[in-house]
């Protein structure tokens, strides 16, 4: 499968345009549903109820330009079959997140069902052999799969906090995946990434501060799943070797701080990581005297500093990919400790 730069942009236009009619649509349905997010717990941000369903326009992007894709151009049972393997528990996953965003599941059941989502993909991963920088242990391999799958989705939905965060900071991640998997010759992989890239800049037309609309769980865990199982395929270049897995870290640096800082100051207050609260990095930048769209925009910069180490990792000289790797751990770090010891709000 061949790609060109043009057929590229023409992913990226239709992906775009699809969602930003789309969203409108889903807005206007979810308030005549009274699908909102209320104002009604102290960990919200927003102060009058914002629709949800958003997600669903990013769901429906995704599918049909993937899909039309794949039947107008190079329609081949390959393709169709690793496309579906992507996409099936992308679509399990937006199904769980509709069904939380509609009657709010409690989160072990949630949970649950996420992780046999996450071990019928990784059974297909591992079977299928896409698995883009093994360990070479198959039960290693496995357990890594399923710990990456539903950590990333929990991760990007943890970090859907702040109009505008997670839909800017997932449109550059998937960037950047597209480019990598563009000159590793996955083609596949770097379309469907572009596709997220152009589904998300639109919804962010929508979700930017003032947000006139969420993407609620059903989007959230849709992308989250869709980009850790897009990261797990990328086979880069020869010489990275098993350092592979670090371009899928770099890529979603900050959702992981994110999510890492949020649960172990729970652990330590002795409160369930699953109980929302003002602990995201969203809220202690805030909590810094930043405005939300300074905030949104630091989220975005940081997530493009770490989008940007991990195409140097690829694309450096083996002579200096371990500094990149040095520098990426120091400011993960650093930043971990500087937002672990900013105050919380009870």
């Amino acid at each position: 499968m061949q790609v060109s730069n043009f057929e590229l942009l023409i992913l990226f236009c239709v992906s775009f345009l699809i969602t930003s009619l789309l969203t409108p649509v889903m807005r206007r349905i979810a308030l005549r549903l009274g699908v909102t997010d209320k104002p009604n717990q102290a960990h919200k941000t927003h102060k009058e109820p914002v629709p949800y369903l958003g997600g669903l326009a990013i769901v429906v992007g995704v599918v049909v330009v993937t899909y039309a894709t794949l039947t107008f151009t190079i329609f081949t049972r390959q393709a169709l079959l690793l496309a579906t393997a992507i996409l099936a528990p992308a679509l399990m996953m937006a199904t769980v997140g509709l069904i939380d965003d509609l009657k709010q599941l409690k989160p072990l059941p949630r949970f649950f069902v996420q992780n046999m989502i996450a071990l019928v993909a990784t059974t297909v991963l591992i079977s299928t052999d896409t698995f883009g920088s093994p360990f070479g242990i198959l039960i290693l391999d496995f357990i890594i799969s399923i710990l990456w799958l539903v950590g990333i989705t929990n991760a990007v939905n943890f970090f859907d906090n702040v109009d505008g965060g997670a839909s800017g900071t997932i449109a550059i991640s998937s960037a950047a995946l597209a480019q990598i998997a563009l000159s590793s010759g996955q083609f596949l992989i770097a379309s469907m990434s572009l596709v997220i890239t152009g589904t998300t800049t639109a919804f962010l037309i929508w979700n930017k501060s003032p947000a006139k609309i969420y993407m609620g769980d059903a989007g959230a865990l849709f992308l989250g799943i869709l980009l850790a199982s897009l990261t797990i395929r990328v086979d880069t270049n020869a010489d990275i070797g098993r350092l592979g897995f670090i371009i899928p870290v770099l890529l979603l640096a900050i959702p992981i701080l994110d999510t890492s800082i949020a649960v172990t100051r729970r652990i330590k207050k002795g409160t369930s990581p699953f109980q929302g609260g003002r602990d995201h990095l969203s809220h202690r930048l805030m909590r810094q005297g930043l405005t939300k769209q300074q905030t949104v925009l630091t989220l975005w910069g940081l997530s493009a500093l770490f989008a940007s180490l991990s195409l140097a990792f690829v694309h450096l000289d083996s002579s200096i990919r371990f500094f990149t790797l040095v520098i990426g751990a120091i400011l993960w770090i650093g930043l971990f400790v500087f937002f672990f010891n900013t105050r919380d709000i009870d």
